[in-house]
């Protein structure tokens, strides 16, 4: 029997993630031959990369103009071998700008489309919403709040819950990892998590780097910066103060996260697992200025970070743009250090978002959805 080929497609690190963890579940329910767009997590899960996301991942929109020739190469390769290998289904995984245009393509060839983490389309550019519906087959969404915004549009969805659920956990405790880093256990302790893209880090690291100078005028803290696989550790330790260079850490995130008594995190994907490790948080981000001037008119909610976007309210600080000044991060820092009432509060708020992120399995959950759509799909496509 002929393996059924599926392809599956992600176009940054968090998506890699998420999807090389589904073709591993996708591989216990049969015989698939993975294939598509993605990074090192997908491909020691199987998956073969027909283009790396490395060469595609971008964030903001006049950043995109750069990388151009780049995601038009990808989008080729993936047509051509779609149109070779005629898939019955595409699992593709966020990343809108790239895979609603894919999606269209791949109709040609009577393939059905299935996105696996919706975009966030209801809060950024929310008419794009119809594309969805007229694309693809199903949506699997990871917020409980996003399924009736698809069902409203006519999007047949599935809520499956947070795939990070049940799978964020600390190989180590903060005392043996203090003993390894060679930091007091008395002191306070702050992670770094910058971001991973060139241009996050860009925006990022010399705020931080002002901000953390500042905490440790006020606070004789330690501070710890977890790398994130595609950022390059030797460039991190860059253009930091005499004295107050952080101790550079890779695959170890969640272990900083845990020891941390605060973090301070580019959002994304990171503000989710924080909170998930129940750990105090100030979120941050910026981008250039023309982009915030662009996709100013086309936001459409309060909030920017994912854990209060979760909750509804304001559980962390975010400081977004201009509000990003290494004095505002040290003060918050400062605060949640200080304020034994404000730490309790946030973790309360945490504890909500921990509720609504759904119970564990979703990605089995969403193997099951791909896997009850196949029988249908390979007899179209036989």
């Amino acid at each position: 029997m002929t393996s059924i080929p599926i392809l599956l497609s992600a176009g940054e690190a968090s998506g890699d993630m998420y999807a090389a963890r589904l073709a591993t579940a996708l591989h216990q329910r049969g015989d698939f031959a993975l294939f598509g767009m993605g990074g090192p997590k997908m491909r020691e899960a199987g998956v073969e990369i027909i283009a790396d996301y490395s060469e595609v991942s971008v964030v903001g929109i006049t950043e995109v103009l750069k990388r151009l020739p780049s995601l038009r190469r990808a989008m080729r390769r993936l047509v051509t071998e779609a149109e070779r290998r005629r898939p019955p289904l595409a699992v593709l995984t966020d990343f809108p700008g790239f895979h609603l245009r894919l999606a269209r393509k791949l109709r040609r060839f009577a393939v059905r489309n299935v996105y696996y983490i919706c975009p966030q389309f209801w809060a950024w550019r929310p008419w794009r919403v119809n594309l969805v519906r007229r694309r693809f087959a199903r949506a699997l969404c990871i917020f409980p709040f996003e399924e009736k915004f698809y069902a409203d549009a006519g999007v047949p969805v599935t809520f499956i819950g947070h795939p990070l659920v049940g799978e964020v956990r600390a190989a180590r405790g903060r005392e043996e990892f203090c003993r390894a880093l060679g930091f007091d256990t008395g002191k306070p302790i702050i992670a770094l998590l910058p971001g991973s893209r060139p241009a996050e880090l860009a925006q990022h690291l010399p705020v931080l780097q002002e901000a953390c100078a500042l905490i440790q005028t006020e606070c004789p803290a330690q501070f710890v910066l977890a790398a994130s696989q595609d950022a390059r550790a030797e460039s991190l330790r860059r253009g930091w103060p005499t004295g107050m260079q952080p101790q550079v850490v890779e695959g170890q995130t969640y272990d900083a996260l845990a020891a941390a008594d605060s973090a301070i995190i580019s959002s994304g994907t990171a503000t989710v697992e924080a909170a998930l490790l129940d750990t105090p948080m100030v979120v941050i981000y910026r981008v250039t200025p023309l982009t915030a001037a662009l996709a100013k008119p086309l936001v459409r909610t309060e909030f920017f970070g994912m854990v209060n976007l979760i909750a509804g309210r304001r559980v962390v600080p975010e400081l977004i743009q201009k509000k990003f000044t290494a004095k505002r991060v040290a003060q918050e820092v400062l605060h949640q250090l200080r304020d034994a009432q404000a730490r309790c509060d946030l973790r309360k708020g945490l504890a909500v978002v921990r509720e609504r992120l759904g119970p564990p399995g979703a990605v089995q959950r969403a193997a099951d959805a791909i896997a009850h759509l196949l029988p249908r799909t390979a007899g179209n496509a036989s």
